[in-house]
């Protein structure tokens, strides 16, 4: 069995290589032709945590596996990350383990693709202000992901702990955006959406993080923090005013996401407006944004089949290029 740290991971394969990875599995599962269950997840009250297992099998990428991941958000308090997972790959052929690998980075990098894949398909080809409201794990990956499909010029930074937003402004400067392009810190989320052309969510909060006044025409926004019922980023009046809804799986976010739910419950929204999935639209079966002026959601919840098809991707190019450590189990 073949070991992959993150930075064998990375050295495997970059963003771009990401993103048409999870446009394959969203195409596949939005053909049917994946098998991707509903993922279990498990409360740990006494550490406010959740643990979640997630298989998927897709068969068109040679990819079998399951993702176990667990978000404990209070974990910073204590100097640990938020966010821990591993990925195990099996071989369709003999159900052999083929391969373990770090699971929080190849989240943070799937997680960010999807966001890429979003925007390359939702968002105005002449995008160039990002705003990510929640520094977390998942902040480097989607400003990496939207990096790569749009001329970003400038990216503005909201967070509640303000401490967190400075640190991952700071890094931003000395990385990817050292080159060009302006980072700034917003005081209050209001700021930093404002005339922002793209706008990504990635918190964990159970109330919605911006007013959907400051959204302006010809938007794209992205949820990508809040994964089950009671999760509410995006505001249900930003719902209503969207031109177009895609999610990654209809029946994921009809059972996950909050941010369609409790709209839903509360009778503001009605099933009818998600506009499609995610896949239909990478595959050409119906067209993103048709105009400048109307205000795109993407909703992600994460599907199981992005994992396994970008870390059968990884595997195979990690056993070409000599990466990873060979185990005897």
């Amino acid at each position: 069995m073949l070991v992959l740290s993150a930075s064998d991971q990375r050295q495997a394969a970059g963003m771009n290589d990401v993103i048409n990875a999870v446009a394959t599995a969203l195409k596949e599962s939005s053909a049917g032709r994946t098998e991707s269950p509903i993922r279990t997840s498990i409360p740990v009250p006494p550490a406010n945590g959740v643990a979640l297992f997630m298989p998927s099998m897709v068969p068109a990428a040679d990819s079998l596996g399951m993702k176990v991941v667990s978000v404990f958000p209070d974990n910073p308090s204590i100097g640990k990350p938020s966010i821990h997972a591993l990925v195990v790959l099996a071989d369709t052929a003999t159900g052999e383990p083929l391969a373990l690998l770090e699971g929080s980075s190849l989240t943070v990098r799937r997680t960010g693709a999807v966001v890429g894949l979003a925007a390359e398909h939702l968002a105005r080809r002449d995008a160039k202000v990002l705003t990510v409201i929640g520094t977390g794990a998942q902040a480097r990956g989607v400003v990496e992901a939207v990096l790569a499909v749009r001329n970003i010029e400038e990216v503005r930074l909201f967070n509640r702990t303000a401490v967190k937003a400075e640190e991952f402004a700071e890094q931003l400067r000395a990385g990817l955006m050292s080159k060009a392009g302006r980072v700034s810190v917003a005081t209050r989320a209001q700021q930093a959406t404002d005339g922002a052309d793209i706008v990504v969510t990635a918190t964990n909060s159970a109330q919605p993080v911006f007013d959907a006044r400051h959204i302006g025409p010809g938007t794209a926004v992205c949820g990508i923090g809040s994964f089950t019922p009671t999760m509410q980023e995006l505001p249900t009046d930003l719902m209503q005013r969207a031109g177009k809804i895609v999610v990654e799986s209809n029946e994921a976010a009809l059972a996950e996401a909050g941010d369609l739910i409790i709209p839903m419950q509360s009778g503001a929204l009605g099933q009818d407006r998600i506009y499609a999935e995610l896949g239909e639209i990478a595959a050409g079966k119906k067209p993103g944004r048709t105009n400048d002026e109307e205000i795109t959601v993407f909703k992600s919840v994460g599907l199981a089949a992005m994992d396994v098809v970008v870390a059968k991707q990884i595997y195979d190019r990690a056993l070409a290029a000599s990466l990873g450590q060979h185990v005897e189990l």
